[in-house]
This record gives structure tokens, sequence and C-alpha cells, in this order.
């Protein structure tokens, strides 16, 4: 298998455009003409994944934390970074990250972390504006529902829990061919009057090329009109954290001891129980404690994530329970999520998920 057919279809599924600002996701080493042997997932990226992987006759290296973060001004050897970077090049074996990218997405890191929580009825912590996008086209009557078909297909319709959305309002539209087009309706040279829909729909912006190439592939015309706007609304299937509920409240540190159980955590810091029932549950896979106050505002009983500072536990006060939940901890199942995406495409290519335990953290 080429390496590009593996690249393009995680790029389609976690688009690069959902990833924060200062993060590298993506291809960051290797060919994308490459052949691939097979691919190994992993959380970290170390010199005991690399065994594994050669061991495996892995030559794609999948991480959840990308191999090469900030810039590399040069590649000497001279930190366990760029040691590693050489080694790949040497063996030529292709790195790939998928970390903000599958963490915002709504399915993706914290997603899943509710699902082994069993918190139900999730949605996004702190959803982000500017990420949506209005497409209006112009199209025959006749074909109208073969237009707004296509672009449901690709993701194009979709409104919190409702799918297939669109608005249509009637018109004429005009146009004369010249010299050189082959009109799909009106004659060479004269004016053409025809009867139009205007469509509307929304879209996340991630997914303009597949929408304007559904479009044009779906529309009769030689010529398409569309226009897109952006749009200020909050797109709430992409953000940061997730919030949702328990099936029925629960005692707070009964909570905790179940998830330090199905987490395999070492220990959790928390602050007091200030709430002795907790139902309401927001959560962050990883480093997440600018989302603090985010929870308090969703008016969560408790928040979970890793790399919270001594300082960050005086914030809640006796509004909500704080709790670390370890960094690796809380996203140790981002293998079986990125494996599994995996596997939905490529059935029956070698794919492992990695045994090495990554966490540099430690419990007495």
């Amino acid at each position: 298998m080429v390496l590009s057919e593996i690249t393009s279809y995680l790029n389609n599924e976690i688009a690069p455009t959902l990833q924060e600002s200062y993060d590298n996701c993506g291809l960051l080493i290797g060919d994308s003409d490459m052949d691939i042997t097979g691919i190994l997932v992993c959380l970290d990226i170390t010199a005991e994944v690399f065994d594994e992987a050669a061991e495996k006759n892995c030559n794609l290296i999948i991480s959840h934390h990308p191999l090469i973060f900030s810039g590399l001004k040069s590649i000497t050897g001279r930190d366990e970074t760029e040691r590693l970077v050489i080694r790949a090049v040497r063996a030529n074996v292709a790195v790939f990250a998928l970390h903000t990218n599958l963490d915002n997405h709504h399915k993706g890191v914290n997603h899943f972390l509710c699902e082994k929580l069993g918190i139900l009825d999730v949605e996004i912590l702190k959803p982000v504006a500017d990420k949506l996008r209005k497409l209006v086209t112009f199209c025959p009557t006749m074909y109208a529902d073969k237009v707004r078909d296509a672009l449901f297909a690709v993701g194009a319709g979709h409104i919190g829990n409702y799918d297939y959305c669109s608005f249509s309002s009637k018109g004429e539209g005009t146009f004369r061919a010249q010299d050189g087009a082959e009109p799909f309706v009106g004659e060479i040279g004269k004016l053409h009057v025809e009867p139009e829909l205007r469509i509307e729909t929304i879209f996340p912006d991630f997914l303009e090329n597949r929408i304007i190439s559904a479009l044009i592939q779906a529309h009769p015309y030689q010529e398409v009109a569309y226009d897109i706007y952006l749009l200020k609304n909050i797109n709430r299937q992409v953000g940061a954290g997730m919030i949702g509920i328990l099936p029925q409240a629960i005692a707070a540190e009964d909570f905790l001891l179940q998830v330090k159980q199905i987490l395999q955590i070492g220990s959790i810091r928390h602050t007091g129980f200030q709430k002795k029932l907790v139902q309401r549950i927001a959560l962050c896979g990883g480093s997440g404690s600018f989302l603090i106050n985010d929870a308090i505002r969703c008016k969560a009983d408790i928040y979970m994530t890793g790399d919270i500072k001594y300082h960050d536990f005086f914030i809640p006060g006796d509004k909500m329970i704080l709790a670390d939940i370890g960094h690796y901890e809380s996203e140790q199942f981002t293998k079986e999520l990125i494996y599994t995406l995996l596997k939905k495409k490529f059935t029956t290519f070698a794919l492992f998920n990695s045994g090495i335990n990554t966490n540099p953290v430690n419990y007495l």
C-alpha cells in the first residue's frame, strides 16, 4: 500500500485544519509515494517503539503526540528527538501524527474517553466559532434534488442533531453562452432565462474542497455559480473538551475510585468534595487546565484532566470538583481509537497497536 493512500484517508477523516495553531499534525517524515509494509500505532514515539516497529516489519508509525513538535533548526543527534528523526530517515520509516486535530474532533479523544467512563449525552465543552461556512448555489429546478443529495453525502447540512438541512428559494437565472461554450440549456449567442432554485446549506470549513468537488460533479451546468460565506456561528462539532452526564448521580469519591480503576491511575489529585454527588461530568484528555472556567460555566459537578498546576486547584472554589487524572492516563485509549479508525478502512492490512507503555511518570 502506498503511504499517500493512508494519509489521504486520515486527513479526510480527521482534518489537519482542526489542529491548534501551535501544533504539528500530519505527515512529519516520509515520501508519500513509498510502499508501506505495516503500521504501528502509538501514543508517543520512543526508541523502544522504533524497535517494536522493526520487529513487526512496520515502516509507518502513527502517533498521537508528534515526534517533531517545535521547529528543528538542525538535526545533529544532540537530543532524543533529533536522534529518533535520524533513525527514521535512515531506516526509511514514515512518521505521522494525529494530535490536537483528533482532540478537537467531536468523535475524537474526549468522546472515546467518555465512552470508556460511561458518560452519556456528550457535547463539546468549548466549541469554536468561525469554523462554519455557508454554500449558496443556483441550480435548474429539476436537478435540485440531485445537487442537494450530493452535498449532503459529503457532509453538508449538519446542524446539531439534524442533517440534510438546507433552504431553497425560487428565482430565474440568466446567461448567454459565448463561442466555445457547451451550454446545458440555451443557445450560443442568445440570452437564456432558466427557472432555478437558490440552494443554501452549511458545512464545516475543513470540508470545503470536498463540498465544491461534489457540487461541480452533480451540477448540470458547464460553469457552476456558487458563493461561500464565512459564518460567525458556533460549530458545536469542533472544539476542546467534552461534557456529559452519568446515568445516575453517584458519590464523588466512588466515581473517582471508578475512574482510577478504569484508567489504572497510580493516584488522583483532586480538590475537596464540594459536591457530595456528581452526575454532570466534564473532561479533557491530556493537558486541559485551560478549560477549568469553561467547565464551571457549563455547571459541571467535576472536571477531570491532566497537568493541573497547584494554583489551578484554587480556581473552582466550592463550585466544582477538580481532578488531575494524568496526561498519559487520560489519553491512553487514543491508540485504540486510531487503530479502530484505520481498521475500518484497511481491514486486511498489517496493522498493530503498540504494546509499549510510554508513560514517563511512575507512582510509589
